[in-house]
């Protein structure tokens, strides 16, 4: 499993071009992008990630990702509300408030190719299917213009026909409100199923190696990050959505997964897959769920070659 490891130094910090981008609501969503400052639209690519992650924390995977694709391509990843360099999320905060900000963003950069990881996948997700407007009750976010015209989702958090037991969510926002972040972590992970290691560590134990973590400067970044993640985990995975909800997504559209995720990761993008006509579905051979920041050199390479329409997947 090759990873690519850079550094944080300065060098590595001026690597991206930040920006602040106005929202209509009056927020600021921080961009940072890579590569190529004036590649066009169908050679730019809009990643959006997932809970509790900053766009620092994605910078070596869209460092890599740039490298991969090619000098005249560029990389834009932001901070989704309520991390990094944006604003916090409003009062009336809905997955609508991730749409609305997925639209700005595409409009703002230009991409024409949109990538989500995680919990970003099921906002990309989402927000496709509102651009398409193929809700004739709610077509606010209607604009075929910005229906990317190329998709990618990595392990997306969605729950798909039950298919996870959000059941631990209720204790877990009540610890993440009381500011017991190493208690909340534990929680996540354990109900999550992120990592088959931490699944089976004692919960005491757990919440206390957790607690030690968010000592570190990147586990600072990631309880700060621990209060928006409360509203948008809810958002997302509080409700139990049919695969079929998804079949008028993109016939492009690539679901990816790895195979050393948690199950439900596969069997969501597995059964998305199922219901998208002319979709494809791959599987990464030693992917865990955090291959994408951790910026793993096969499912860099696949997603490379998806978006710049060479096919050279590592999986099936």
């Amino acid at each position: 499993m090759k990873s690519l490891r850079i550094p944080f130094s300065r060098s590595f910090a001026s690597a991206a071009r930040e920006s602040l981008v106005a929202a209509p609501d009056g927020g600021t969503l921080g961009l940072a992008s890579y590569g190529a400052a004036d590649a066009p639209g169908d050679r730019r690519l809009l990643v959006v990630g997932g809970a509790f992650l900053t766009a620092l924390i994605y910078r070596p995977f869209a460092l890599a990702l740039s490298r991969e694709l090619g000098k005249d391509w560029a990389v834009d990843v932001y901070d989704r509300r309520g991390r990094g360099n944006s604003s916090e999320q409003p009062a009336d905060y809905s997955l609508d408030t991730e749409i609305a900000d997925v639209q700005l963003m595409l409009r703002h950069t230009g991409s024409r190719n949109l990538f989500g990881h995680s919990l970003g996948g099921s906002v990309v997700l989402n927000a496709v299917q509102a651009f398409q407007g193929n809700d004739a009750t709610d077509r606010r976010f209607a604009d075929p213009r910005i229906v990317p015209d190329r998709l990618a989702v990595y392990d997306p958090a969605i729950n798909i026909e039950g298919e996870m037991n959000a059941s631990w969510m209720r204790e877990f926002v009540a610890e993440a409100n009381r500011g017991r972040t190493g208690r909340a972590l534990s929680i996540m992970h354990r109900g999550m199923r992120t990592s088959p290691t931490l699944s089976r560590v004692p919960a005491p134990l757990l919440a206390a190696l957790l607690g030690i973590a968010t000592n570190t400067r990147w586990g600072q970044m990631t309880r700060t990050a621990i209060s928006s993640g409360t509203g948008e985990l809810l958002a997302a995975l509080g409700e139990v959505e049919s695969a079929q909800e998804f079949a008028s997504l993109p016939p492009v559209t690539q679901f990816m997964a790895g195979a050393k995720s948690p199950v439900y990761f596969r069997t969501t993008a597995a059964k998305l897959h199922a219901v998208v006509p002319g979709s494809t579905y791959v599987e990464s051979p030693d992917g865990v769920h955090a291959s994408v920041p951790a910026a793993i050199g096969e499912l860099v390479g696949d997603i490379a070659a998806y978006f710049t329409g060479n096919p050279r997947h590592s999986g099936r």
